[in-house]
């Protein structure tokens, strides 16, 4: 079985919401233990790949201090997700992105590994979708989606359509399972949030230092 490579994949870091329930705040730059949520991302999701894109719609100067290409909607305001997907799938070199919002700091360290083997051999891979689950429930902005579905992709979206589940309904999908580690899709869309998951860190990093004492 031929395997796509990581050297056919471009990560996209979602760093374009309004942050609502968190004030309104650039929620890439939101401080989560002691450093901005977009290098957590990038610091985990760099080792994966070889490309990285990060879509912004505010502060694109501070996120281009990163040293990647940084990629606005083209779609005003803040149009979801999918809008960012679909800059990314025009701007992309390679067969495929896969995509992560910025407000999950704890990003599996094998999500492309675990990706592309449920993609398969590449006979499969130019009109499939492969989506994470945590077990319990699909988790839609972890995907891998081939580039050349962005034609259909701004058909959905020039029809005023923002639903990710419903997009990913008109193609092939498959199921990545991560049930093993439901954790790694905590993620912040509150103050209370961000509080609760730096709480849970700290007491890990103490017990494990416990443990090694």
């Amino acid at each position: 079985m031929t395997l796509i490579s990581k050297q056919n994949i471009t990560a996209l870091i979602l760093a374009g919401g309004k942050g609502r329930r968190l004030g309104g705040q650039d929620k890439g730059l939101v401080y989560y233990q002691g450093k901005p949520l977009i290098e957590h991302l990038i610091e985990r999701i760099q080792p994966q790949v070889e490309n990285i894109l990060i879509n912004a719609n505010r502060n694109q100067e501070t996120y281009a201090n990163y040293g990647y290409p940084v990629i606005q909607d083209e779609l005003s305001n803040y149009q979801g997700p999918l809008a960012g997907f679909a800059t990314a799938m025009k701007v992309a070199s390679t067969s495929h992105i896969i995509t992560m919002p910025c407000d999950g700091p704890l990003l599996p360290d094998d999500l492309v590994s675990r990706m592309l083997t449920v993609l398969g051999d590449t006979s499969d891979t130019q009109e499939t979708l492969v989506v994470a689950h945590n077990g319990e429930r699909l988790q839609p902005v972890y995907a891998l989606i081939p580039i050349n579905l962005v034609n259909s992709l701004e058909k959905f979206l020039e029809e005023g359509n923002r639903k990710i589940d419903l997009w990913y309904a008109q193609h092939t999908m498959k199921i990545a399972d991560f049930s093993d580690k439901p954790a790694v899709f905590d993620n912040i869309n509150t103050e209370e949030q961000r509080q609760n998951l730096e709480a849970k860190t700290q007491a890990k990093i103490k017990a494990k230092e416990n443990h090694n004492d």
